[in-house]
């Protein structure tokens, strides 16, 4: 019977599939190092598009602030020339008042009677004065009382005090409003309107009763 020799046969196969393997695992580690790559590569770019967006919020918001900051000065400026402008619009009604109210002051001031200071707080006049007497500071409180453009007289200091042994005067200080006119015609056009919308809602009334009879 004759016998065959396999161990060299048996060698190649077993070195050429050590070969094999070899290079199936370079390649499994070449893939495996492009697949990294590959991802390394795709989250830096992800990672760099969200910087880019990051940075552009960061640019918009900055310059969204310097809008908001800007329409604040504005409004801080228009809210100042409003105030100014409500000053102007005052001073402008209130500059026949000062006329009617020292002219009425004059008027009312009798003799013996000198002024010697005014003061006002809106409708509120503060008066300090020097009389001859009890009796004409209480003839200048009268005549007040009596004008169209000050009243409600209200007497809150006096003293009496002696230059000499003759002559002796009266140091006063007097509270007087003054008579907004404005509001006194606003309220009389309200009232006499009043009627006027009761007397036409009458008339309108009449003839429905009419008819129904």
């Amino acid at each position: 019977m004759a016998h065959i020799n396999l161990l060299p046969w048996r060698e190649e196969l077993r070195k050429e599939q050590k070969k094999q393997f070899a290079i199936l695992s370079m390649l499994t580690v070449v893939l495996a190092c492009m697949v990294l790559l590959y991802a390394h590569l795709y989250i830096g770019g992800l990672l760099d598009d969200q910087n880019a967006r990051n940075e552009y919020l960061k640019t918009e918001t900055a310059a969204l602030d310097q809008r908001i900051k800007e329409i604040k000065d504005l409004e801080t400026t228009r809210a100042k020339l409003q105030a100014r402008i409500n000053i102007i619009q005052q001073l402008q009604r209130s500059r026949p008042g000062v006329v009617h109210l020292f002219d009425e002051l004059a008027r009312t001031l009798p003799n013996g009677v000198y002024l010697t200071g005014i003061t006002q707080k809106d409708l509120s006049v503060t008066v300090t004065g020097v009389a001859q007497s009890n009796a004409r500071v209480s003839a200048f409180m009268r005549n007040v009382e009596d004008s169209k453009w000050i009243g409600s007289p209200k007497l809150d200091v006096i003293s009496s005090k002696s230059q000499d042994q003759q002559a002796r005067t009266n140091d006063f200080t007097l509270l007087v409003t003054q008579v907004d006119k404005d509001k006194d015609k606003d309220k009389g056009e309200a009232t006499d309107s009043a009627p006027g919308k009761a007397g036409a809602a009458k008339a309108a009334a009449s003839p429905s009763k009419g008819g129904g009879k």
